[in-house]
């Protein structure tokens, strides 16, 4: 059962075959400014159902939509709703199984794994940067009031914390905040998904966007909170980094096609 649909515009039409994977991520994300940034609507009542609401997004649902629409295929400048629900299922949820609220792929290193395992991601940052951070995974199960599915079923705490031991320990590559210049580098691209690190105990990812050059340097498309809506920051991601204690680099990642 699908939740509230997607509304596709006339500018899909740039997904059409020929154009780089690149400039379909970026214009599709473009599509998305001034959404507003809602948290949580995914966490609905009820079983675990793909929802569909590209009408309110957070920075992970934001990246998810545009995702699925770029993998689409264009015929007569559209899009098939049942395929965008196809691909966005096999981005949200382990190997594209809806099973639980567990099987929701919660941690981004989980889900730029599962991303890579089927074949629509490459991870960038795996071939072009040789820093490295270890997993250690255990943010939800530790903190499962902070969870609306989490709160009152001790056995989906239990299967968070076993995909978390299952996560934990692995070595990720990733570039430090100290080594991303303000104007970017040539092996970031528009289109690219930037995933922040952090040093927040428990977690791995803070948070996700769209690599965006403006006037030669390297900014975000992204749902921020702060602002309420999505928006091409005119900060620079360098800045943007320096500005928090708690981003420590970032994952750069890319939508294979």
């Amino acid at each position: 059962m699908l939740g509230v649909a997607c509304a596709y515009t006339v500018s899909l039409s740039v997904s059409a075959q020929g154009i780089a994977n690149e400039d379909v991520m970026l214009t599709n994300a473009i599509k998305y400014l001034d959404t507003p940034y809602v948290e949580h609507t995914l966490d609905l009542d009820g079983p675990e159902e793909l929802i569909l609401n590209c009408d309110e997004v957070d920075c992970t649902t934001l990246v998810e939509y545009v995702l699925a629409e770029s993998l689409c295929p264009v015929v007569n400048g559209d899009i098939s709703e049942g395929t965008f629900a196809q691909k966005l299922q096999l981005i949200r949820y382990r190997d594209g199984k809806i099973n639980g609220y567990p099987s929701r792929l919660h941690y981004i290193s989980d889900w730029i794994n599962n991303g890579v395992r089927n074949g629509f991601l490459e991870d960038i940052t795996a071939e072009k940067s040789q820093d490295t951070q270890q997993l250690n995974l255990n943010y939800m199960s530790t903190h499962p009031q902070d969870y609306k599915q989490l709160a009152n079923s001790p056995e989906d705490v239990a299967t968070m914390k076993r995909i978390e031991e299952s996560l934990t320990g692995q070595t990720v590559h990733y570039l430090p905040e100290d080594k991303v210049p303000y104007n970017g580098l040539p092996w970031i691209k528009n289109g690219d998904i930037i995933a922040i690190t952090t040093n927040t105990p428990g977690l791995d990812i803070a948070h996700l966007g769209i690599a965006f050059y403006a006037d030669g340097k390297l900014t975000l498309i992204h749902a921020s909170s702060e602002k309420g809506k999505v928006i091409a920051s005119t900060t620079t991601l360098a800045q943007m980094l320096k500005d928090n204690k708690k981003w420590t680099g970032i994952r750069v990642l890319r939508m294979k096609k």
